[in-house]
């Protein structure tokens, strides 16, 4: 095994946790709507019926816990990986040139999101890398972020257009020309950049910490890793 391998930090996600009990609770509703249906009186169907709704909700919600890795980002001393149902990303910590919370101002404040961003050096490792699937699961998360304005410049909130989806064609710096899914991900990383200044995020959703409190280990690990660079060099 690698000294690499030997480091890792591993994530687990918040949102994961509590699946089989969440399941198991599910289940357990599922067996008591049953007999409330089968023994309460007829002016108590309607109750029993949302009582089934509830314990089917349940379920779907632990059976959606525990389709996702068990891990949602493993941090190593080269490169940080997120990990998916639909697929992973990995940044190398040589193509990152910053990651923090990104702030929005509401005011005189400036209100940090729930979310830690990362802004990169160069677009093409992140893009060859990730699945047409996890891009377009990224899209679809990440659109409240766009939507993420400083209130003096979005007065009347129609500030976006037909940019929401943006497919045009992307020519990466190798000279590979990105179309698709992948053209509407670069799309979105730019403009994403021009709004918050960074191009790929993490939700708090998939942390086990605060956004402020990971942004901070994650810059522990940068410094480590600039350091490193240096003694070698």
């Amino acid at each position: 095994m690698s000294s690499n391998e030997q480091n890792v930090i591993n994530i687990r996600a918040n949102s994961k946790r509590n699946g089989l009990v969440t399941v198991l609770l599910g289940i357990l509703g599922l067996g008591l709507s049953v007999m409330w249906l089968s023994f309460a009186p007829e002016s108590l169907f309607l109750a029993g019926i949302f009582l089934t709704s509830a314990a089917i909700v349940t379920l779907l919600i632990g059976w959606f816990k525990l389709r996702e890795p068990e891990f949602s980002l493993a941090i190593t001393p080269a490169e940080v990986r997120y990990f998916h149902r639909l697929g992973k990303w990995q940044l190398s910590w040589d193509n990152v040139q910053r990651v923090d919370c990104p702030r929005i101002r509401r005011g005189i404040e400036h209100q940090e999101l729930e979310a830690v961003g990362f802004k990169l050096k160069d677009y093409s490792p992140f893009l060859r890398g990730i699945s047409p699937r996890l891009a377009t699961h990224i899209l679809m998360e990440q659109r409240p972020l766009l939507l993420q304005r400083d209130e003096d410049n979005c007065q009347t909130g129609m500030c976006y257009g037909n940019d929401m989806f943006d497919d045009k064609p992307v020519v990466l710096e190798n000279g590979e020309q990105l179309t698709g899914v992948k053209a509407m991900l670069a799309n979105r990383m730019s403009q994403l950049r021009d709004r918050l200044g960074f191009d790929v995020y993490i939700s708090t959703a998939d942390l086990d910490r605060s956004a402020t409190e990971f942004a901070t280990l994650l810059k522990q690990c940068q410094q480590s890793q600039a350091s490193r660079n240096e003694q070698t060099n």
